[in-house]
């Protein structure tokens, strides 16, 4: 029978502390996140659904505290900046998450504007939030509704799940469902290359277009936001 080598106490002890340190060394390294969304529920609800698929156990781990506010663009912007201020929390990146939809251009613009004066990163989107959701499922470069997006988005998950999808503005699985029947990378790369097609600072005018991918590629890169 082979021999079983033992180890000594001590020898064991000092491995224990060095994984404790190191452990702790990893825990203490997050990135933490404050992500301010214009609707009250469809876009709250979406970012907490995809927390548990965020980096964990790496190097960096990204902390996220989501607010949903129901608020215009304008306001939103004034909120977070308030928000921001009184936190005891000192935040790596703050976002702001809103849309086009029924805004005035001026409203939409000066909203991104105020956004970036005050150091926070709008993942904005025009004309909705849903668009992001589309592009999970197909390539979409042709302004549209928000009720045109639902409807185009229940025909595709349809079409892939083989059941009956009725979307749901506050519904608590939509992250899941986009997860388990879309694709997230192919989503980035196709709003990436709606994003090229427009060069200048006229935002209002960028339809379709949404930076919400910006926002996902943080959220699950962390470590760039600490090595820019």
């Amino acid at each position: 029978m082979a021999r079983i080598a033992k180890i000594d106490n001590a020898i064991k002890k000092r491995f224990a502390r060095g994984d404790k340190i190191r452990s702790v060394a990893v825990r203490e390294k997050r990135v933490y996140f404050l992500i301010i969304c214009e609707g009250e529920k469809t876009e709250p609800n979406y970012f907490k659904g995809l927390r548990n698929d965020l980096p964990i156990g790496t190097l960096v781990i990204a902390d996220m505290t989501i607010e949903g506010t129901g608020k215009n663009t304008e306001s939103l912007i004034d909120f977070t900046i308030k928000y921001k201020k009184k936190s005891n929390r000192n935040f790596d990146r703050v976002w702001a998450v809103f849309d086009r939809d029924s805004f005035t251009e001026e409203q939409f613009n000066n909203a991104i504007i105020k956004a970036k004066a005050h150091d926070i990163k709008s993942a904005w989107s025009n004309e909705a939030f849903e668009l992001w959701f589309l592009l999970h499922f197909q390539f979409v470069n042709n302004g549209m509704s928000r009720e045109d997006y639902q409807s185009f988005l229940e025909r595709e998950i349809q079409k892939v799940s083989g059941k009956v999808y009725k979307y749901k503005k506050n519904a608590i699985d939509t992250y899941s469902i986009l997860n388990n029947h879309g694709n997230q990378t192919q989503a980035i790369i196709w709003a990436k290359r709606l994003k090229v097609l427009f060069d200048d600072e006229k935002h209002a005018d960028h339809n379709p277009c949404t930076l919400v991918y910006l926002l996902i590629e943080e959220l699950f890169n962390p470590g760039n936001v600490l090595n820019p």
